[in-house]
């Protein structure tokens, strides 16, 4: 059964690039949970708590109660905020359901299109601000297979995106996810838009007739309506070693695959892939550590040679009575193109606050 869903998502997503080779969303690869990012995103195989609705839907089976997560961090040295909430909890012993809302946004831009009139002069009282924000709302399922240790989900997700008065587009996608746990090893398959993700623009002409006024010499057309994200595989192994009655270590490899050429260290003309290492070392479970490398990208520099840029990763979390906070050093975006950034988040198991 694992093998028939594998390859009938393999030419799924065959198809789907067959067909297109346009990107969108790109929002929704930066990553969410600070515990993640401290492993360099290499959690498609052991995400089992809340946080899975968006790393891999099939470990929300894991949860025993209510979960809730937070995160907030900001991109490009605090131009942009990048915020997430998310919430699961088991429906029976065998299923669960989650949710999560994620915005990605720039606040407060100036809009100086009018600040000069049609004779030439200058009114600052004609700046106005807008805001671009991208929007994405998932629903997962999460269902255990009559195959032992074995489990699968879905997202179900619906984009929406807005550029002030200008534009605003809605997209909608799906989301599909594989685990399989025997014993200390775990195994993920996370096949992300799968049947591709499309996203329909509704541009506001008038709007844009003014901004074309004021800039005559852009000659300036209308932007396509529709865009398409192709689908993206994400193939995870970890395992967990005890190293004695206190101390624990968790191992973790993922291999990120975009089908269409990229700078990743590994690609051809139609298969990109990067791979990501994590580790966390616990003490009882309650204090963790965590560091991983990620990101591997064939770097151009200015003499048009090409060197090999990794994306380091540190992190350090605390659990104590169904409360967990983490806090991850990092590069949310892309390495060499964003600042580090200080990310923190919160988790909390509602099991441990019921009398």
């Amino acid at each position: 059964m694992l093998i028939r869903i594998i390859i009938f998502l393999l030419i799924s997503i065959a198809v789907a690039n067959a067909q297109t080779a346009n990107y969108s969303n790109e929002f929704l690869n930066i990553g969410v949970d600070a515990a993640a990012f401290g492993m360099a995103n290499a959690v498609t195989a052991s995400s089992k708590d809340v946080n899975a609705v968006y790393w891999n839907p099939a470990g929300l089976v894991h949860l025993e109660d209510w979960q809730f997560s937070a995160m907030h961090a900001s991109y490009f040295a605090n131009i942009a905020n990048y915020d997430y909430v998310a919430g699961a909890k088991p429906i029976d012993n065998r299923s669960a359901i989650g949710f999560s809302i994620i915005r990605f946004g720039v606040d407060d831009i100036l809009n100086t299109t009018q600040l000069i009139d049609s004779q030439g002069n200058i009114d600052y009282n004609r700046i106005s601000l807008f805001s671009t924000a991208d929007y994405a709302f998932t629903v997962s399922y999460a269902r255990k297979a009559l195959m032992n240790d074995f489990s699968y989900g879905i997202n179900a997700k619906i984009i929406r995106r807005i550029i002030g008065d200008f534009a605003s587009a809605w997209g909608f996608g799906f989301d599909v996810g594989l685990q399989y746990t025997p014993g200390k090893w775990e195994l993920g398959v996370m096949a992300r838009d799968v049947t591709t993700t499309y996203n329909t623009w509704t541009i506001d002409e008038e709007q844009f007739a003014t901004i074309q006024n004021a800039v005559p010499s852009e000659n300036q057309e209308l932007p396509e309506d529709r865009e398409i994200t192709l689908p993206k595989l994400q193939v995870g192994v970890a395992r967990q070693f005890e190293l004695n009655r206190d101390f624990g270590l968790k191992t973790a490899f993922n291999l990120d695959v975009r089908f269409a050429q990229t700078n990743d260290i590994l690609n051809s003309k139609s298969v990109s892939a990067t791979p990501a290492f994590g580790f966390q070392a616990d003490y009882s479970d309650m204090v963790y550590l965590r560091a991983g490398v990620g990101n591997f990208q064939n770097v151009v520099q200015l003499d048009g040679t090409d060197s090999l840029g990794v994306q380091p990763n540190f992190g350090i979390g605390f659990k104590y009575r169904g409360i967990q906070i983490d806090y991850a050093f990092t590069n949310i975006g892309d390495q060499g193109i964003g600042l580090n950034s200080n990310i923190f988040s919160i988790k909390l198991d509602w099991r441990m606050f019921r009398p």
